[in-house]
């Protein structure tokens, strides 16, 4: 049985995330939701999971899901445009920003599960999933084991496999080791940014600077060994929901050929590669959206809805 909370959280620290290209006519200054109204679930083995919703009820659902070391914040820049047309449900992964850190490795099934626990605490039976990353391998196993619960799926900068496992091994065992965050922030960095926008040393970037460095590195650890342990590619075949597969070109972490394999495995997806880094949301905002809303839009409208 998942409670639920609504409580105010500390703001993370840092500036306000912004852009130089205004995101469809909105600025994120007039129209950023304030950080510190969040509300909480509380799962069934008692983690306390973030999170909030912009939008009106009336509207479809959209989930948005976090890359790994962030927070629900990354997605700070898609919410004006896209809660006017969708009720935008945001969370901080367990380990992440305002939600608890549990000890010890996480499991796929267990993010999957804290995804279903908070649509079913909100009572939501259905909606749109957008997963970044991290938030890609929640997407591919809700779109694998629970189909009935997700409508349209994006996949974004994921894969379906990161191994070798010994290569995590060694990265876990260096988070224990480590005396604070600041190199793993900026390993981080180096791979989400192109080098143009590091050396700018852009709000933007310093704005995710603080989130690894806010982040628990027990957190951190956890979320490592999901990807550790995690190996969807032969039963991501098993996606029959409508999917969109978004890649980056120059993306370092999940290579584009990734996100090829996930479209070509998956009966009927959707492939757009985009020139950019790890994190095109932020690197091409526009971009993004407009591939986001073209999809969502369209395939809605094919139904014979109009979002």
């Amino acid at each position: 049985m998942s409670r639920i909370l609504t409580s105010p959280a500390t703001p993370d620290a840092g500036p306000d995330l912004v852009t130089a290209a205004p995101l469809i006519g909105h600025s994120l200054h007039a129209d950023s939701p304030d950080p510190t109204e969040l509300s909480f679930v509380t799962t069934g083995d008692g983690t306390r999971i973030a999170y909030r919703i912009d939008g009106s009820n009336d509207k479809p659902v959209l989930v948005f899901s976090n890359s790994i070391a962030t927070t629900l914040r990354m997605w700070d820049l898609q919410i004006p445009e896209l809660s006017q047309h969708f009720r935008v449900v945001r969370y901080d992964t367990r380990g992440h920003g305002a939600s608890s850190v549990p000890v010890g490795a996480y499991s796929i099934d267990r993010l999957g599960r804290d995804v279903i626990e908070l649509l079913d605490a909100l009572r939501i039976e259905r909606a749109h999933f957008l997963g970044l990353s991290l938030g890609g391998f929640v997407g591919q196993w809700l779109g694998i084991h629970t189909p009935e619960r997700i409508d349209h799926l994006i996949l974004s900068n994921t894969a379906s496999y990161l191994g070798p496992a010994h290569q995590w091994d060694q990265t876990i065992a260096s988070l224990a080791q480590a005396q604070d965050m600041t190199e793993t922030a900026e390993m981080f960095l180096r791979n989400w940014f192109p080098a143009r926008m590091l050396e700018a040393d852009q709000q933007v970037v310093q704005r995710f600077r603080s989130m690894v460095l806010a982040t628990d590195p027990r957190g951190l650890a956890g979320a490592f060994a999901v990807v550790r342990d995690t190996d969807m590619r032969r039963t991501i075949a098993l996606i029959r929901r409508p999917t969109l597969v978004i890649a980056g070109e120059h993306d370092t972490v999940t290579a584009a050929s990734y996100g090829q394999a996930i479209a070509a495995t998956i009966q009927g997806a959707q492939l757009r590669v985009l020139p950019t880094v790890h994190l095109p949301n932020i690197e091409r905002p526009v971009e993004f959206l407009e591939t986001v809303l073209g999809f969502l839009s369209r395939r809605t409208a094919e139904r014979g809805k109009i979002v």
